[in-house]
């Protein structure tokens, strides 16, 4: 889908750029540390029990001597089987060049159970961007505590964490990681930060970030290790998967993928290609249904099956003409909110209309979640110049609220800044050898997963998506997936969707029931 000329970067995950064509990211939020948010009752542990990381306090010149010796804290979370103590580190993974000078920290956050049982996994955890931080996840989905967006927060205006009965940390330790430019993570110069934004030189230094801390938490060794990945984070994942496996000797159990690109043709391809078309056609027809109150499952795989027939078919052969193309306009109109007469201009390409004028007059839908209209600020404008409003709008909120938490919560106090999302880190990006354009077009994991399920009998898979989510649209991955061999894929793979948008764990019953699906598929 090709998006408006202002909107800017693919947040928790993906952003788009200006000028049309999504990227995954959004731009930076330089949040300052605010007070508030913390949690009462936790003790900040220190001493002989727990060992300087990797990270240190070593002093590396400049900025990075700002980040402080990693903290560590006790806690514990009510959860619905009961209490779970656990310890909490904040801290940093010293990452170094050749000469063993230190290039760059990587912060992370840890979260482990207190009683742990043999075979317990570790969930290593990411967002995407290229240029988001952790604190989406961390704050949104699987961390102990969250942030929701109801009531008087509902536009991120007045932030107060409270407990997730729906922690992950129910069934997986877990390690949630800022990559290099996002978070409290910083290279020690400009010119040695350009050397970890790429794809390849990205995930080996995440892959390098998981051994540090593993050696540095021994018994760990031992427990399956899997990988959480958000939007670009989920691409990431397959990367660094495979680095893992490849650079630092270790084998990962498995990936599970929020929202995520596969296929960088289906997302930056060109907007007059009807298979791409046709993969985001089903998320276009459940956000109409979902605005009309009407969201219906069943409706959904009618669009589906409209979209690879039909839709498709059309979309790929002459001009429609006549009869036949009035018809065509008119189901695709009653499918997606758009007129008839501007469909009609695009021969059924709708993806560049949508934003803008399926929501009705005088609205806007955010790609992240086209389920739910917006005021548009710019009604005179062809195309939609808003700042997205779920990317630019009260997801900002957990820059503050996350760096709150850090430091009243769990002991890190540093004066940088938390950086949500990095535009800088977007901007230069390399893909497959270049930056933008082309390059993000022949992105794709596909092989990447067949390598994977080929090398690792027992790797498993699991796709999440939100219905409502027009910036990676399900139709993408359910494409990805389905075009595994079954030898491959079968039984070990799976695509399980959600009410909502690209976070569509902002909502409680989809975090609820994700929070159930994940814990059978590590189970």
């Amino acid at each position: 889908m090709r998006l408006a000329p202002s909107l800017a970067l693919l947040g928790a995950c993906l952003v788009a750029v200006p000028v049309a064509a999504p990227c995954l990211f959004a731009p930076p939020a330089l949040a300052q540390q605010a007070g508030g948010g913390g949690a009462g009752g936790d003790e900040h542990a220190g001493g002989p029990d727990h060992p300087q990381r990797s990270g240190g306090s070593e002093r590396s010149g400049g900025l990075l001597d700002l980040l402080p010796a990693d903290a560590v804290s006790a806690h514990v979370l009510e959860t619905p089987t009961g209490p779970l103590p656990y310890s909490a580190t904040a801290g940093t993974l010293a990452l170094r060049g050749q000469d063993g000078k230190v290039t760059a920290k990587i912060f992370y956050t840890a979260y482990r159970a207190k009683d742990r049982t043999p075979g317990r996994p570790v969930t290593f955890a990411f967002n995407g961007g290229p240029g988001a931080a952790s604190a989406y996840l961390h704050l949104g989905l699987v961390g102990p505590k969250i942030l929701p967006f109801s009531g008087d927060n509902a536009d991120g205006s007045r932030p107060v964490l409270r407990d997730n009965p729906e922690s992950w940390l129910a069934f997986s330790d877990l390690v949630l990681i800022d990559p290099v430019g996002t978070g409290w993570s910083r290279a020690l110069s400009d010119e040695a930060a350009g050397r970890f934004y790429s794809v390849r030189q990205d995930a080996e230094s995440l892959a390098k970030a998981i051994a540090l801390y593993v050696r540095d938490n021994a018994d760990l060794l031992p427990a399956p290790k899997y990988l959480l990945g958000e939007s670009y984070g989920g691409f990431r994942a397959a990367k660094v998967a495979l680095a893992m496996k490849n650079s630092q000797g270790l084998i990962p159990s498995g990936i599970v993928m929020i929202s995520p690109l596969m296929e960088g043709r289906f997302v930056f391809g060109n907007d007059n290609d009807p298979l791409a078309a046709a993969l985001q056609f089903p998320a276009l027809a459940a956000a109409e249904l979902e605005r009309q109150g009407r969201f219906d499952r069943e409706k959904v795989g009618e669009a589906e099956r409209f979209a690879m027939t039909d839709y498709l078919a059309t979309l790929a052969g002459p001009w429609p003409q006549g009869e036949a193309a009035a018809a065509f306009y008119r189901t695709i109109a009653g499918w997606t909110g758009l007129s008839e007469q501007a469909i009609a201009p695009t021969r059924g390409f709708v993806g560049d209309l949508y934003a803008k004028q399926a929501g009705g007059p005088g609205r806007i839908l955010s790609p992240y979640d086209a389920g739910e209209t917006h005021v548009d600020a710019y009604p005179e404008s062809v195309f939609v110049r808003n700042d997205d409003p779920v990317l630019e709008g009260y997801t900002r909120a957990y820059a503050a609220a996350f760096s709150a938490y850090a430091r009243d919560s769990l002991g890190f106090r540093t004066e940088m800044t938390y950086t949500l999302l990095n535009e800088e880190v977007n901007r230069r990006w390399e893909w497959n050898g270049g930056r933008g354009g082309d390059s993000r077009v022949t992105a794709s994991i596909a092989t990447d997963l067949r390598d994977l399920l080929s090398t690792i009998p027992s790797f498993r898979l699991m796709v999440a998506h939100g219905y409502s989510d027009i910036l990676t649209p399900f139709g993408a991955s359910r494409y990805v997936l389905n075009h595994l061999p079954p030898t491959l894929g079968e039984g070990r793979t799976q695509l399980n969707l959600y009410r909502g948008g690209h976070m569509f764990y902002t909502r409680d019953d989809d975090r609820r029931q994700i929070f159930q699906d994940a814990q059978a598929f590590y189970r």
